[in-house]
């Protein structure tokens, strides 16, 4: 049949009026792409919920080269020494070691080279590890592709210590009298580290540091310390203050040291007896239940001029002077 010069036209399928908008938000868009690791399918999104759960159990960040990490009420988690230099000088230090972890492919130098030497030398496993799980390990920190794990600290409690200490000494099996030195409120590892080498130095039989806003046994204290904390125990109290009356309840002396003393150092009469030497922060000093628990606060005379010692500079005298008047006597 002819059509007139007329085409055909064929019936569109589906509506035909109108779309409701709908071909204009399909031509907005779905705006920028997600990040890789904000997309729950991808292989980065479950490394970042891996990393933030591994933080908040640990309650850390990202972190130097060379930083350590605890958990809660300071107490030492996994803990990681990161970076060429902080682990060879770990090593040197004789820092209890649970395993170095080596980046795969390396790049050797005379650190690497030493590192791989003195953790053979140790027994210390090596493990060849990747890069990501490296980052993952030392929260993104520059390690240099050498991670040294180090070990939690195993701490002695405060009183079984003390009583231990005391005891020995009534039987004869130790010579000197008992002597501690108690932190209060100090949070520097280096000053611990130095606290403890000068009571090894001094024939000391521990420190005590309390649970809560003090400083732990971290690979800079080990390392501080120059091995003396493989000697001299370190001690935690869970509270420094029951401690403290626990310790005089044994006959152990509690003397504290502030600026503002009841007796200067060279007056001081009760070096031959136990003691326990209390120091507080450089900043704040003793704080006050601390204070009130002590027998003596005992003062180091210094120049006028000069505000305050440092804590471990403040301890190292003490136990200086006291180790002197034990020997006299």
């Amino acid at each position: 049949m002819a059509n007139n010069g007329r085409r055909s036209v064929k019936a569109k399928k589906g509506p035909t009026i109108g779309t409701g908008g709908h071909g204009r938000k399909a031509l907005e868009g779905k705006g920028p792409t997600p990040k890789a690791e904000d997309r729950p399918y991808h292989k980065a999104h479950k490394s970042k919920q891996l990393a933030e759960r591994s933080a908040a159990k640990r309650g850390t960040g990202a972190r130097s080269a060379g930083a350590s990490r605890t958990g809660p009420k300071g107490r030492a988690t996994e803990e990681v020494v990161t970076g060429r230099n902080s682990v060879v000088e770990a090593l040197r230090a004789g820092i209890p070691a649970k395993a170095l972890h080596i980046a795969i492919r390396i790049e050797m130098d005379d650190r690497v080279k030493e590192s791989l030497k003195i953790a053979a030398e140790r027994g210390i496993p090596l493990l060849e590890t990747g890069k990501p799980e490296l980052d993952r390990m030392t929260d993104d920190a520059i390690h240099q592709g050498l991670v040294l794990q180090i070990p939690p600290y195993e701490y002695q409690d405060a009183y079984d210590l003390a009583e231990e200490t005391v005891d020995r000494w009534k039987k004869g099996h130790v010579s000197n009298a008992p002597l501690f030195v108690a932190l209060d409120g100090i949070t520097d590892p280096r000053n611990l580290g130095a606290i403890i080498r000068s009571v090894s130095a001094f024939s000391g039989h521990g420190v005590i540091v309390p649970e809560r806003r003090s400083v732990g046994v971290t690979a800079s204290a080990w390392k501080t310390s120059a091995g003396a904390a493989v000697r001299v125990p370190v001690a935690r109290a869970a509270n420094l203050n029951s401690a403290l009356k626990q310790f005089k309840n044994m006959g152990i002396f509690v003397l504290g040291l502030d600026g503002d003393g009841d007796v200067s150092l060279p007056d001081l009469t009760l070096a031959a007896e136990p003691v326990c030497i209390v120091v507080g922060s450089e900043g704040k000093g003793l704080s006050r239940l601390v204070r009130e628990n002590c027998d003596q606060i005992v003062s180091i005379p210094i120049n006028s001029a000069m505000e305050s010692l440092n804590a471990s500079m403040a301890v190292g005298i003490s136990l200086y002077e006291i180790s002197r008047q034990r020997a006299v006597k």
